[in-house]
């Protein structure tokens, strides 16, 4: 039957590929890139580097575009979903056409496959017969908490783990809150007592990291943050909040 490995290549480090990975990545007969454009071209090329520095020869490399996602639409599920189905035909298109029976694909997931991405979900709406194997891999929300040398929990407490979208409308649900994908920084709205640990382009050359009182640091966060995004074309950041319980 033919395989697929989906195998979390971490944050943005090289080295935050684990054994594990780098055993998955030699395991693969043909490895497929979806590419983000130009703007995210550095995004790519890690997965490039890794794959020559892992893979094992002869082995082939597929491309193809990552569908454009409607940010714009007011049912965000709705576009969410319809761009996961459009995912969808290119994985299998994948497997159908490039893999031959008995041959090992692979797909190098940023962060870790399991912690907001979407290809385990597209890959529940592929109709071919292949078997799957899921690599875990250092997650953003890992990253943020080891640079800013912090614990993502404290004794006894919840942590909830949400989107800015969600912040934005439901306020802070807990006394510890991971946040991601909050383009609009709803973290300033968050009111006093609440301290917030911010990166961006974790394990990246382009790391950025800022940590203080939310109403303190926001004003400085939103500026870098405009900046970073408008010189490189796009962001990918997250942040924990803590309210302070002295």
């Amino acid at each position: 039957m033919k395989r697929l490995l989906i195998i979390g290549i971490g944050a943005g480090d090289p080295d935050h590929l684990t054994l594990q990975g780098a055993k998955a990545i030699g395991a693969a007969d043909a490895f497929l890139l979806v590419g983000k454009g130009e703007a995210k071209d550095d995004l790519t090329g890690l997965r490039r580097d890794l794959i020559s520095a892992h893979g094992r020869e002869p082995y082939r490399v597929v491309e193809a575009r990552d569908p454009e996602r409607d940010r714009t639409a007011s049912a965000y599920t709705a576009a969410v979903e319809d761009w996961r189905s459009r995912r969808a035909e290119i994985y299998e298109s994948f497997v159908r056409d490039e893999l031959a029976e008995g041959e090992t694909g692979a797909l190098l997931v940023w962060g870790d496959p399991g912690v907001y991405d979407s290809t385990l979900a597209a890959l529940d709406e592929i109709d071919a017969e292949f078997d799957y194997e899921v690599i875990p891999g250092i997650s953003s929300i890992s990253a943020l908490t080891a640079r800013h040398r912090v614990g993502l929990t404290r004794v006894g407490r919840p942590v909830h783990v949400t989107t800015g979208r969600r912040l934005a409308t439901e306020g802070t649900t807990a006394d510890d809150v991971l946040v991601m994908l909050d383009a609009a920084c709803a973290f300033a709205e968050v009111g006093d007592g609440f301290h917030i640990y911010w990166g961006a382009y974790l394990g990246t050359p382009d790391e950025i990291l800022i940590e203080g009182p939310v109403a303190e640091v926001a004003d400085q966060i939103r500026a870098t943050r405009a900046e970073a995004r408008a010189r490189k074309g796009w962001i990918m950041d997250t942040y924990l909040l803590r309210r302070s319980l002295s």
